[in-house]
C-alpha cells in the first residue's frame, strides 16, 4: 500500500490524478512493530526521486533527520501542547524547499492534549497542497475519531520471534541463543531486544521484575516490592534526564550570551533568558516524570507477559513462552493457582497502567498492584 502510494505521490508532481496518495496517513501498531521506522521510510519514499532507493544523500538525510523537507516531533513530555501544536502547522505550512513535499513525521502523537489534536485536526482538514502528515500512535483509538477519520490507516503487527533474533544476529553480531533469548523476552520490541542482549544491567533489571511474584508472601514483602521497583524506575529516568538536562541548559544559556564578551551581551540572559530556562526546567521535569513512567510501564509489561505464560501453562496452550528461561517459576505459580486467579492478577497490572496514565501517584498505583498480584 505504501509503495503504490509513493509512486502516486510521484504521480502527483508531474500533474497525475495520483490516485492511491493522500495527504494524512496514521501508522499504528503495538510496541516494538516499527510505526516510526515504516512512517521514516515512507517519508524517504515520498523526497527522494528514486522513490525511497535508501542509498542516496536524499535518503540518508531523511534516515537522520537532517532533511530541509522533513520535521519530525518526537514528544519529551507527559504530553504535547496546543502552544507547540500551532508552531509545528506553521513550518509545516511552508513550500517544499527541494519542489516535492513537506513531511510532518509526528511520534507519538497520542501524547497531543485535546487543544492540541483541535488545531492538529484543522490543519489535516485544510492541508497545504504539499504537505503530508505522518502520525504514529499505538492504536487507531488512542487518536480523536475526527482526526482518525480523516487519516488513511497503516496497521503493523509485531514482529515473530524469528525474525527479531535474525535482525539482531545478522545486524548486530549477537550470538544466535543470546539474539532468540532476547528477541523472545521482549514480546518483539527489536530495539528493546538488543538492549536487553547486549546491556547486563538491562537483563538484571528484568530479573528483579520478574522476580516479584515469588517474593510476594506478605503485606511488608508487597510494600517493599512497590518500593523498589518505583525506586529503580526514578534512579534510571534520574541518569537519563541528567544527561540530557545538562546538555540543554549550556547550549541555553549560550544562546543568550552567558560567559560572552561585550557590552550588553549577559543582560539578554537576565532579560529574556530567566523566562526561558523556567520554560526549559518545566519541560525538563515534564519529561522526567514521563521517563520514569515509561520505566515503571515497560516493567508492568514484562509482569503481563510473566502472567501469560503462567495462564499458557496452566491450559496446556501450545505457545511460545516469553519466558521460558523461569520455567520453574512459572510450573509453580501456576500449580499455586487458578487461570481465573491469574487473569485476575493481569487485570490488576493493567488497571495499574491505566492509573499510572491517570496521573496517579505511582508508589500508590503500584502497591495496590502488588497487593492484588499477593491475593487477586
Amino acid at each position: 500500500m505504501l509503495s503504490r502510494a509513493a509512486s502516486a505521490a510521484a504521480e502527483v508532481l508531474t500533474g497525475g490524478r495520483g490516485a492511491g496518495m493522500t495527504h494524512a496517513w496514521l501508522f499504528t501498531g503495538p510496541p516494538g512493530s516499527g510505526r516510526e521506522e515504516a512512517a521514516r521510510a515512507f517519508a524517504a519514499a515520498l523526497l527522494c526521486p528514486d522513490g525511497g532507493c535508501g542509498h542516496c544523500d536524499l535518503c540518508h538525510q531523511v534516515l537522520i533527520g537532517s532533511h530541509p523537507d522533513l520535521e519530525t516531533v518526537r514528544p519529551q513530555g507527559l504530553s504535547y501542547g496546543v502552544k507547540d501544536t500551532r508552531r509545528l502547522i506553521l513550518r509545516a505550512a511552508g513550500a517544499p524547499t527541494l519542489g516535492r513535499w513537506r513531511v510532518v513525521l509526528f511520534e507519538d502523537a497520542d501524547r497531543a492534549t485535546e487543544g492540541a489534536s483541535n488545531a492538529l485536526l484543522k490543519a489535516i482538514e485544510e492541508p497545504p497542497p504539499r504537505t503530508v502528515w505522518l502520525l504514529c500512535s499505538p492504536a487507531p483509538d488512542d487518536m480523536m475519531i475526527t482526526i482518525r477519520s480523516r487519516c488513511r490507516v497503516v496497521t503493523l503487527r509485531t514482529p515473530t520471534t524469528a525474525a527479531v533474533a535474525h535482525v539482531l544476529a545478522t545486524r548486530d553480531g549477537i550470538a544466535p541463543d543470546l539474539a532468540e533469548f532476547a528477541a523472545r523476552a521482549s514480546g518483539g520490541h527489536i530495539e528493546r531486544a538488543r538492549r536487553l542482549a547486549l546491556d547486563n544491567d538491562v537483563r538484571r533489571r528484568r530479573e528483579a521484575v520478574l522476580s516479584i511474584p515469588r517474593t510476594l508472601t506478605g503485606v511488608g514483602d508487597c510494600v517493599a516490592a512497590a518500593e523498589k521497583l518505583v525506586k529503580t524506575a526514578e534512579e534510571e529516568a534520574a541518569a537519563v534526564s541528567s544527561v540530557l538536562n545538562e546538555a540543554e541548559t549550556t547550549e541555553l544559556r549560550k544562546i543568550y550570551g552567558e560567559g560572552s564578551s561585550g557590552k550588553g551581551l549577559n543582560k539578554g540572559l537576565v532579560r529574556g533568558g530567566a523566562g526561558a530556562l523556567k520554560e526549559l526546567e518545566e519541560r525538563q521535569k515534564s519529561r522526567a516524570t514521563r521517563l520514569k513512567r515509561d520505566v515503571i510501564d515497560s516493567a508492568l509489561l514484562d509482569l503481563v507477559a510473566f502472567y501469560r505464560d503462567v495462564l499458557a501453562v496452566q491450559l496446556g496452550a501450545r505457545v511460545e513462552l516469553a519466558n521460558a528461561d523461569l520455567h520453574h517459576d512459572l510450573t509453580a505459580l501456576a500449580r499455586a493457582s487458578t487461570p481465573e486467579g491469574t487473569l485476575r492478577r493481569v487485570d490488576a497490572i493493567m488497571l495499574c497502567r491505566e492509573r499510572l496514565a491517570a496521573n496517579v501517584n505511582p508508589q500508590m498505583a503500584v502497591e495496590a498492584m502488588t497487593l492484588s498480584l499477593r491475593r487477586p
